[in-house]
């Protein structure tokens, strides 16, 4: 796997941060990440030395797909979510994160944590390729920056996705999430033509699937989701129609999936839906191919006849 939903705002070691959405000292207001009490420039060798495996493995997480939850990192990575939450408290204490909760309506509670990459974690990883953090990718102002995005919610969503699906393989010996591109690695391979979301490999038991993401939560008017379909059909065209994997579209209720289905009737493209509400799993039978009905098959499956 290059790479590895979110959840219920954590607790426990969280009650230590700062308070939310108000950076450490400051007034209320916009999201702001929590600065990190060890500077960029801390003995890196003394720093390596504190860190694991696991540790490194979450960095590049977070390099490549930019931002995850406590949920998302705990099903990643973890085995339990207050080993998770201690662990990543202390990292965020470190610089090797950074750490903000999105501002919520009143009455809506907490949000979760989310991390992004910090300054000591970009600077291990610059260090282990004899290189700089901007040569690897890593600006802070562009990590930072995710807090305020309007594309937060999306993000967050396309990766807990993929989160679900590792996790759900971390606690079986029978299924594995063996590829994960970014929404940046996808641009870098098929940009030209189309920008999924994401792309995976899926195995579960003898089945197994590619598949390209689209993510939808349901915020951009039918006829762009259908000419998305369309440029498919083009990378189609240019690599062979057998060859493409199927589209994955997941949808936010069952609302936006029957109007999308009866909108595009046969797509000119292998695709499935699947709605995320109700606690839906991704490796579940929750994937209808179109064209054509019930039963819903597991996501494993789609990559059969």
């Amino acid at each position: 796997m290059t790479g590895p939903g979110p959840g219920r705002a954590p607790a426990g070691a969280d009650a230590r941060a700062p308070a939310r959405g108000t950076r450490p000292g400051g007034s209320g207001g916009s999201p702001a990440p929590s600065r990190p009490r060890t500077p960029a420039t801390a003995d890196l060798a003394a720093l390596a030395a504190r860190l694991n495996p696991r540790d490194g493995q979450l960095c590049r997480l977070l390099l490549e797909h930019r931002v995850l939850t406590t949920d998302q990192v705990t099903g990643l990575l973890f085995p339990s979510a207050n080993t998770a939450q201690h662990r990543l408290l202390t990292l965020a204490e470190l610089g090797v994160v950074d750490r903000f909760r999105p501002l919520r309506a009143i009455g809506q509670g907490s949000a979760p944590w989310h991390y992004v990459l910090g300054p000591a974690g970009a600077a291990i990883l610059a260090a282990e390729q004899a290189t700089t953090p901007d040569r690897v990718g890593w600006r802070r102002d562009r990590m930072l920056a995710i807090a305020h995005s309007q594309r937060l919610g999306h993000l967050v969503g396309v990766n807990g996705f993929f989160a679900a699906l590792a996790g759900y393989a971390r606690r079986r010996t029978d299924a594995a999430l063996s590829l994960w591109l970014s929404e940046r690695q996808c641009a870098d391979r098929w940009g030209h033509v189309v920008r999924p979301d994401g792309y995976g490999r899926w195995q579960h038991g003898p089945a197994s699937v590619d598949f390209y993401l689209e993510y939808d939560n349901g915020t951009e008017p039918l006829d762009r989701v259908l000419a998305k379909l369309e440029a498919y059909a083009e990378l189609a065209a240019a690599i062979g129609p057998a060859t493409l994997a199927p589209v994955l579209l997941w949808l936010p209720g069952p609302g936006r999936e029957a109007a999308l289905r009866a909108a595009m009737d046969r797509p000119p493209v292998a695709v499935a839906t699947a709605t995320a509400r109700g606690g839906s799993h991704p490796a579940a039978a929750v994937w209808l191919p179109a064209p054509g009905g019930g039963p819903r098959r597991l996501l494993a499956a789609l990559g059969g006849p």
